[in-house]
């Protein structure tokens, strides 16, 4: 396991979209999965994306711990998750905004629009196919490392670029106010 060097928004490997990975059991992707996690875990992320440590493939890996989460959620916690050439299908219009930070923009804060409900569908590191159907901060979650895998970051998806700011500049903790309710925590389908 490695800890990789994270690439900054600006750098090509960011704006393309990425290859389908050929085949989830090698032992390459098994490596770079565990060189996603122990670089997110470095940093303190929820998750990170292959094109941001320069590998341009369709996968990531994601967590949610119960520190992201408000007093009073109920969802579980996630354990690190591996995400192999991911579809995600919005299963609603119905969209929210979301404060989001990234790791490829480090120390800025943005209100991203998302939409609420989704089903993603995915393989693991074993070869076998599944799917998550869930919504709110999972989905908002899920979908941010998705656009990662098509060159997208969350700037592009704010309806208004006057909530971008630097993390210093916008209050005491927390900041902005909590970025997600209670409700917004709730555990996916599988």
């Amino acid at each position: 396991m490695t800890i990789r060097k994270i690439a900054r928004m600006g750098h090509d490997v960011l704006k393309q979209v990425c290859t389908p990975v050929a085949d989830p059991t090698s032992p390459e992707i098994a490596r770079l999965a565990a060189d996603l996690i122990e670089t997110c875990e470095d940093i303190g992320g929820n998750g990170i994306a292959a094109p941001q440590v320069y590998e341009p493939v369709r996968m990531f890996v994601f967590r949610v711990r119960r520190a992201v989460m408000p007093d009073g959620a109920k969802m579980a916690e996630i354990p690190w998750t591996v995400v192999i050439n991911p579809k995600i299908t919005f299963l609603s219009e119905e969209t929210k905004p979301y404060w989001e930070r990234c790791l490829s923009l480090p120390g800025l804060y943005g209100q991203a629009i998302r939409r609420t409900h989704i089903r993603m569908d995915a393989t693991g590191l074993d070869g076998e196919p599944y799917s998550w159907t869930t919504q709110y901060f999972l989905a908002r979650l899920l979908q941010h490392e998705f656009d990662h895998l098509d060159g997208v970051l969350y700037p592009m998806r704010m309806a208004d670029i006057s909530t971008l700011g630097f993390v210093t500049e916008l209050g005491p903790a927390p900041y902005p106010p909590l970025p997600f309710d209670v409700e917004d925590f709730v555990d996916p389908v599988r």
